[in-house]
């Protein structure tokens, strides 16, 4: 299988899991998970049709972001360190990992600097898993107020991790706590907050999330192959 074949079958399984969910398959956005690839396949999915990028280390962002030739768009989807941030401002157009106050403050700092807004979503640990990033369950709305305060910000929605299971049906309940969380924030009417976006779902489970409402799925292996 080419990596156009990988493409057009993760395409065909989103139209799919969308059609059995009774939802547009134009409302899901595929990320392309390029963490470790080198910038000519990444041009090589472009070429595919394939416009927008996920990555999740900022030095490997930066270094292709400066290789690639094409207009592809990139998510910042990686644990990101707030020293990390002025490398990738003004590069991505989203960052999926916000998990506390200080790092969107940075954020805040480095797009104020280039006059521009950076579109971000909350992170939220549903499971609880002490080895995943995310702020909690019960910490998520006060830091969506938090940070929907900062002027160069824009709060999109939420993203997840869910754990591990053979069994991709088994991370449903968590995706559908995310969005559950989200409606609830929804109801609030934050000012300049939407929950338009969540951001859940990989290689494995993305069909289950896109069951639970993803509109963001972040799919590396299943187009690239393995590292």
């Amino acid at each position: 299988m080419t990596l156009v074949d990988n493409l057009n079958t993760v395409r065909s399984q989103i139209a799919t899991a969308a059609g059995a969910a009774g939802r547009n398959p134009s409302s899901i956005r595929l990320v392309a998970v390029s963490k470790t690839k080198p910038a000519s396949l990444i041009e090589e999915a472009f070429r595919a049709g394939q416009t927008l990028f996920g990555e999740n280390y900022v030095q490997e962002l930066a270094a292709k972001a400066a290789e690639m030739r094409s207009p592809v768009e990139w998510h910042f989807i990686g644990h990101l360190q707030s020293n990390k941030v002025k490398y990738i401002a003004g590069l991505v157009t989203m960052i999926h990992s916000v998990d506390r106050l200080s790092l969107a403050a940075e954020i805040d700092r480095q797009w104020g600097r280039l006059g521009r807004c950076c579109d971000v979503l909350v992170q939220v640990n549903v499971s609880g898993e002490p080895t995943k990033s995310g702020t909690t369950r019960d910490e998520a709305v006060s830091l969506v107020r938090e940070v929907s305060a900062l002027p160069h910000l824009r709060v999109r929605g939420l993203m997840t991790m869910p754990p591990f299971f053979d069994d991709p049906d088994r991370a449903r309940p968590y995706f559908r706590e995310l969005r559950h969380l989200a409606r609830e924030i929804d109801e609030l009417a934050l000012p300049g907050v939407s929950m338009g976006e969540l951001s859940m779902g990989m290689s494995g489970d993305f069909a289950a999330a896109i069951a639970e409402g993803a509109t963001l799925v972040r799919v590396g292996s299943a187009i690239f192959g393995g590292r």
